[in-house]
């Protein structure tokens, strides 16, 4: 069969098969293709959806090739300089970042919807001491669905942000409990004198009858951590996360769809295979011959933490992290890190490569941010888990502006490519 071609004339008079582009506030503006079936009885193609808006959305910003990332507007640089976690989740989530008052009542309203309910406790004696926390993360919150009676009117404003809080209010404590009772420690209650970065620090890992004392290194980068991850346009489980909310699902179900996608090794999980590479590497010396291998097609080996779906320039948040990750280590004392060292100089080297160059492969987020949590004591099995606190509040925004302004059930179609009608014989 001879291939045929469609092309679409695009202009400022509309007719009978015009498509209309759409603008949004700044970059790409997307056609309108939500007509083209009816009109002319054609699907548009993109599988993994890489070149299509699957909704309208005022939340984050990314300019990959910029590596610009904007929360509400807002550059990520600024955010991480200025604002604490509590702030970003704020502007998250309603939209501007909070006045004095705004961020005490939003602080009181997190304190208050903290705690974890005893039956909920309960059901982390149902999973085995090594399941792995994300596992769960993934069971504990799906299974928030059966409590709050009170507020499960999700149509009405008052009890969709009520879920929103109590979601974003208690997955450090789901997050941390995931760990102690893997490690057989009790699992610590927060404690409200403390700000959200640093409850997470001391229920993850403060020990039976003993004050927990906060270093404020860590906790200022474990907020840094928090703030980075808080949100990233419609990534995959952002997008599950939407695409669940569409069917009129309950926030914890949706929220608990989100954190299954996140497990996924090309996801949330690529920080935990950056520090693989690097152990495997184990020292700046072997650097050129893996870096021959990652340039070979024949060869299996993938680079890890080079290059992203979205920015074909430098990640800013590699950036904020790689400086956090050397003031850390230098508080640690371990400013001597053979994975520090490793991984500094593998950026070097590929930096100056004109194969990764012309490939626009640069760091991404994922390049540092295991290096830096396992110098704070998080094994790598938390990686994951950490990230699912951060990615909480950008969930829980998305959830509330599609409850805000839906397009109905999510419902992509098909290019089918089985068999034509066929009958079965008669026998």
């Amino acid at each position: 069969m001879t291939q045929q071609y469609a092309s679409i004339i695009i202009g400022d008079e509309p007719g009978k098969d015009s498509l209309p582009i759409l603008k949004g506030s700044i970059g790409p503006s997307a056609i309108d293709v939500r007509a083209l079936l009816g009109q002319n009885g054609l699907l548009t193609y993109d599988p993994g959806f890489r070149s299509t808006a699957s909704c309208q959305s005022a939340i984050t910003y990314i300019d990959g090739d910029a590596g610009q990332l904007l929360y509400r507007g807002y550059p990520i640089e600024e955010l991480a300089a200025s604002c604490s976690f509590s702030e970003v989740a704020h502007l998250l989530m309603y939209g501007e970042l909070p006045t004095a008052e705004e961020l005490t009542g939003f602080q009181r309203n997190i304190n208050d919807h903290n705690l974890l309910h005893d039956q909920v406790l309960s059901f982390y004696h149902g999973f085995r001491r090594d399941a792995h926390p994300m596992a769960v993360m993934v069971g504990v919150v799906g299974a928030l669905s059966a409590f709050y009676q009170d507020a499960q009117d999700y149509n009405r404003d008052a009890d969709q942000h009520k879920a929103a809080i109590r979601l974003v209010a208690k997955m450090p404590a789901i997050a941390a409990a995931s760990f102690t009772y893997s490690i057989g420690r009790p699992i610590r209650h927060p404690d409200n004198r403390l700000d959200y970065a640093s409850n997470f620090l001391q229920m993850m890992f403060g020990k039976p009858n003993e004050p927990y004392h906060v270093d404020p290194v860590l906790a200022k980068a474990i907020e840094l951590i928090l703030i980075l991850h808080a949100d990233h346009e419609q990534n995959a489980s952002t997008s599950t996360v939407r695409m669940a909310a569409s069917s009129g699902a309950n926030p914890f179900a949706c929220i608990a769809s989100g954190i299954a996608t996140l497990w996924g090794p090309a996801h949330g999980g690529a920080n935990e295979a950056v520090l693989n590479m690097l152990e495997m590497i184990g020292s700046p010396d072997r650097i050129p011959d893996i870096v021959r291998r990652a340039k070979d097609k024949n060869d299996p080996f993938r680079l890890m933490g080079f290059g992203h779906r979205v920015y074909k320039n430098y990640d800013p948040r590699a950036a904020l992290i790689r400086d956090t990750t050397r003031q850390v280590l230098a508080h640690l004392g371990m400013e001597n890190s053979p994975l520090m060292a490793t991984a500094l100089e593998l950026e070097r080297v590929a930096l100056e490569d004109e194969y990764f160059i012309a490939k626009k492969l640069y760091p991404n987020v994922d390049f540092y941010s295991g290096i830096l949590l396992r110098a704070m004591g998080f094994p790598s099995r938390m990686f994951t888990a950490v990230f699912a606190v951060a990615r909480t509040v950008g969930w829980v925004s998305h959830w509330l502006e599609l409850k805000r302004i839906g397009h109905g059930i999510d419902r992509p179609r098909q290019l089918y490519t089985g068999p034509t009608v066929r009958h079965l014989d008669k026998r």
